[in-house]
């Protein structure tokens, strides 16, 4: 026998081939309603677990969306908080150091009108007084410069109400007795000052 004989033998005998598709198998896959074939069991319920996880993966995906977003607006809201009460903190100290100013201010008043004092000094103090209005002008408080300016209660404090004969002066600041600054758009500490009433 030679290698054709074996070669012909092997080529008649048909190739059996099993199918093992549960889908195809007829009676034992059965078919759904819808005339797809129907999963086994055991496929059905991961299916259905996996369902489930993901709606739960979904539903934590939300709170944690819903955790981070309500953490921006506190962390925002805090935020201000502390912005609010730096700004606080600031201004109630710059509100305490023009006092200082004040005080300078009557120094070099007292220095002017007396008849031996010494010039050399008042120039001192002068020069200390404009050193520490220049300091609080980098902080963005400057003095009012109301002398003659109509009367603003926003701006204004009157303590004194003088009578007055020229029109032009009613209800105009007529002297300054406490200097007035403001920091930035807003008033820092209002001007106590004098105000002129028209007499005919």
């Amino acid at each position: 026998m030679d290698k054709n004989d074996t070669l012909d033998t092997n080529a008649e005998e048909p190739v059996k081939v099993v199918d093992r598709r549960w889908w195809a198998q007829g009676d034992t896959g059965a078919t759904a309603e819808a005339g797809r074939p129907r999963k086994p069991n055991y496929l059905e319920e991961l299916e259905q677990q996996l369902a489930e996880k993901d709606k739960a993966i979904q539903a934590h995906a939300q709170r944690y969306r819903e955790s981070a977003a309500e953490f921006e607006q506190v962390r925002a809201r805090l935020r201000r908080d502390v912005d609010k009460e730096v700004d606080r903190a600031r201004r109630a100290l710059l509100n305490d150091m023009l006092d200082v100013a004040d005080n300078l201010d009557r120094a070099i008043a007292t220095g002017s009108s007396a008849a031996q004092g010494d010039p050399a000094l008042l120039k001192g103090v002068e020069l200390v007084r404009d050193l520490f209005l220049s300091k609080l002008a980098s902080y963005q408080v400057v003095r009012f410069r109301d002398d003659g300016a109509a009367f603003d209660p926003r701006r204004h404090e009157a303590v004194s109400i003088v009578p007055v004969t020229d029109p032009a002066l009613d209800d105009r600041v007529v002297s300054v007795i406490r200097p007035g600054y403001s920091i930035g758009d807003d008033v820092l500490r209002p001007a106590t000052v004098a105000v002129g009433r028209f007499t005919s």
